[in-house]
């Protein structure tokens, strides 16, 4: 006689064993079909020193698709707008880049000048080739299409603090710029702990500090900076300096008035509305946008952070890591930073960050926060080596200076120019273009007429760019 109690025991496990199995299939199936996915990448946006024949591109591969990457490049054409692999080519390397993304650079040689050309990154696995989107550009006309020249506005390469006209003034150590609506030049003296302005005729005076570092609002004549980096200002006149010395950011009324305007002085990391309790931990730059909200360039919390009209500090985008924080495109705190410096506003109040350490130009929206890299990577660092510091244009056009020493720069058109200087070449040489030669060059600013100043901080001067378009 057969025993029900087995029947009873033997029929649930008979049914689990059939679940399983059904679940392991689905399982396989789901990866089989995961092991089919072409890659998946993105073409850099931006185009570097387009020349009359040659060009540089790339791309990030942000999915290999469960499959070993066999090549990857640009493929690119004048006449077919949507250019593949069956078109002109590169073949390169790849780099990690952040978690799960890998770049590479590509050097495009053999173009025709004045010439259009479509580009798109692609990547071939096992399976098929993946393309990103197309970028268009067009080679210059001839090879003086964008020259410059470079000259000494004011200082004369030795370190000191003297007032005077154009080469009789000394600085030490300058790193912060801004122009006022008249075109006279403030410049932060950092190893001074002054402030000091420059005429459009170039006759330097001292308007703030007193030359030996401290901590002391008041008048000009006796207030004290610390280290002053980058400065700003607003629609009434007054100067907001980013006291970084101090962790603070200073203002400085027309009347030569200064007194702290956000920070209490120690550093750290405290958003809010209560003044005394706002840390800031080296501040590097400050920027206004239409609505009179100053943003700063908090490198040391590698933060950029957002003060109100009514002195409310909140944090715009960053993670404060320390020492250093990451690289990461995302929106408002899970992007991440790596010491941030320079920082400009365009027209519609778009933030633009010179993220040093991650070689890397940077732009914030506003409002949403969305972090994403408009130039440079980490992988990336013979595009931008340790961007300093950022500026703009009436036009919208970016200029930017980074340590080794180059003045790039980056047109609405998203292409990218070498405009003086030589990369890791350092010295002090005014004449044109690559011939001019600078010594860790720090802040920038640009008049109303496209004159770039920039602080040339190691030859303790500030010098003049002139750019001439023919194109």
């Amino acid at each position: 006689m057969k025993n029900p109690l087995l029947r009873i025991l033997f029929l649930p496990s008979f049914v689990l064993l059939i679940a399983l199995s059904g679940t392991g299939c689905k399982k396989t199936a789901s990866t089989t079909t995961e092991e089919t996915v072409i890659p998946v990448l993105v073409t850099n946006g931006t185009i570097i020193n387009v020349t009359t024949t040659t060009a540089q591109s790339g791309g990030t591969i942000t999915n290999f698709g469960f499959a070993a990457i066999t090549a990857n490049g640009v493929c690119y054409s004048s006449t077919n707008s949507t250019p593949t692999t069956a078109d002109s080519k590169t073949t390169d390397a790849l780099q990690l880049q952040g978690i799960g993304n890998y770049a590479y650079s590509s050097n495009i040689t053999g173009l025709t000048p004045n010439t259009t050309y479509y580009v798109r990154a692609y990547a071939i696995n096992g399976i098929g080739t993946g393309y990103g989107s197309v970028v268009k550009f067009t080679t210059s006309s001839s090879l003086t299409a964008v020259t410059s020249t470079v000259s000494t506005f004011a200082g004369n390469g030795t370190a000191g603090n003297v007032d005077g006209s154009g080469t009789g003034a000394q600085f030490n150590n300058p790193a912060g710029l801004s122009v006022d609506s008249k075109g006279n030049v403030y410049v932060s003296d950092t190893y001074n702990n002054t402030i000091r302005e420059i005429t459009p005729g170039g006759t330097v005076t001292t308007i703030a500090g007193t030359g030996t570092l401290g901590y002391v609002d008041g008048p000009a004549a006796t207030a004290q900076f610390y280290s002053p980096q980058g400065s700003a200002f607003d629609t009434q006149g007054n100067l907001y300096v980013a006291d970084a010395g101090n962790n603070v950011i200073r203002k400085i009324t027309p009347a030569g008035v200064v007194s702290t305007y956000s920070g209490n002085g120690n550093p750290g990391f405290v958003d809010g509305s209560t003044a005394a309790n706002i840390e800031f931990n080296d501040p590097t730059d400050v920027a206004f946008d239409a609505a009179g909200n100053l943003y700063v360039s908090d490198r040391g919390n590698n933060l950029i952070r957002k003060i109100t009209p009514a002195g409310v500090v909140s944090s715009l985008a960053g993670v404060p890591i320390f020492p250093n924080a990451g690289y990461i495109d995302a929106t408002d705190q899970l992007a991440e930073f790596n010491q941030p410096n320079g920082l400009v506003l365009d027209a519609s109040n778009n933030v633009y960050v010179a993220d040093q350490a991650n070689s890397a130009i940077r732009k914030i929206t506003t409002p949403g926060g969305v972090v994403t890299t408009v130039a440079g990577s980490t992988t990336q660092k013979t595009l931008l080596n340790l961007p300093s510091a950022i500026a703009i244009d009436a036009t919208g056009n970016l200029y930017f200076t980074d340590e080794t020493g180059r003045v790039l720069e980056y047109t609405t058109g998203n292409i990218i120019y070498t405009l003086a200087g030589t990369a890791n070449v350092s010295g002090y040489t005014d004449g044109p273009g690559a011939t001019a030669l600078f010594s860790n060059p720090q802040a920038i600013a640009v008049d109303a007429s496209g004159n770039i100043y920039v602080a040339d901080k190691n030859n303790n001067c500030i010098r003049k760019i002139v750019v001439t378009l023919t194109q």
